[in-house]
This record gives structure tokens, sequence and C-alpha cells, in this order.
């Protein structure tokens, strides 16, 4: 059974999709969840979930990233996690960091990878007049957002779409895809996943 870390900043919907998904016969279990922010919402549906959590402020560490990397790296060590997923984690990692999960750290992104890096994804995918948008689930590397693709999830810009509404609708398929890329990867299969938004 591979023991699954998840780290998240805030309401954690697909940290909660991914809890939820490691019943019965799935490879994975979740031993912890972690956040940055000791208010995320995320935290108290981890426990309701029961799932142990922790918290490091990463406000109590400015312009001392590697003190809080340490901070988050003991409970996630105690653990001994086999795969730690990214779900809405909004602090950029160092590469000391990353090296330490290499191979075995998963990221979602809310945009059609390589596309739309970093931030303001859904309003950046329509400035650029884009037909399609969504998300991709990706192994964590140095370089942000630019790990190999594991999954993609698409769905159509509409005429009428705002950022929100397109950041609704790509959330929606997050949820689907996410959980099914972890549950091939903790089977050893790479082999990249395409979803398409009905």
């Amino acid at each position: 059974m591979k023991r699954v870390a998840i780290l998240i900043s805030g309401g954690g919907s697909n940290m909660v999709k991914l809890v939820e998904s490691m019943t019965g016969d799935h490879p994975g279990r979740a031993v912890i969840v972690g956040s940055n922010d000791p208010a995320a919402a995320g935290l108290a549906r981890a426990q309701a979930l029961g799932v142990p959590t922790f918290a490091v402020d990463h406000r109590d560490f400015r312009g001392d990233r590697p003190g809080f990397e340490a901070a988050l790296l003991e409970p996630l060590l105690a653990v001994r996690p086999d795969i730690l997923c990214l779900a809405g984690f909004m602090r950029i990692l160092t590469p000391d960091f990353v090296q330490r999960f290499q191979g075995r750290m998963l990221n979602i992104h809310p945009s059609l990878l390589p596309k739309y890096p970093g931030l303001h994804t859904h309003q950046r995918a329509l400035d650029a007049g884009d037909r399609q948008a969504g998300a991709t689930v990706h192994l964590v590397t140095p370089e942000l957002d630019a790990g190999p693709i594991l999954g993609q999830a698409r769905v159509p810009v509409l005429p009428q779409d705002t950022a929100d509404t397109l950041a609704a609708r790509v959330l929606t398929q997050e949820h689907r895809l996410y959980p099914q890329v972890l549950r091939r990867f903790a089977q050893g299969d790479l082999t990249p996943l395409t979803l398409t938004a009905a």
C-alpha cells in the first residue's frame, strides 16, 4: 500500500476527492494532509475524513524559505510518504525540497500545460482566444509547472465564459482527473491520461 501525503493551501476540494478515492482496492492511502496556512478550510475537511493534519505558517518564515521547508519536511518525513500530492498548494518549493521527492511528487495545475504555467491561467486562456482549456497533473520538477505530464482534462471555452465560469468548469474536471491519475501512478502506470468533458 502506497502512503500518500497531500499539501494544500485553501479549501482543499481536490484533496477531498483524492482522499475519498483512496478506498477499497485503491493502491494508496492518505496518511497526512498539511498546509502552509493554519486557517485553511481544507484542514478541517481532512480531519472530518479521518486524515491527520498539520500546518506550518509560511508567514512565520519571511525571507527564510529553507527554514519553512525544513519545518514542512519534519511532519512529512515522519509519516514516510511514498507519494506527495500538491493539491492547491500555493508555495513554490526549492529544488532541494523537490529533489527529496524526485519522481514521486505530483501537482495539479489549472491549464493545459505547457501553456500558461504560473497564475491567472483562465484569464490568460480567454485573452489568447483559446478554444479549449483544462487542467494538467504532472510530476514536479525544480522548474515551475514543467515536469512530465501524467494526465490532462480538457473543456471547451464557451463564448460567454469569464475567468470565473471557466475556472468552475475546469475544477469539475480536476476532481475527475487527479484521483484517476493518482491511482494509475500508485500502480506504476505513468502513461499520460486524457479526459474530455462531456
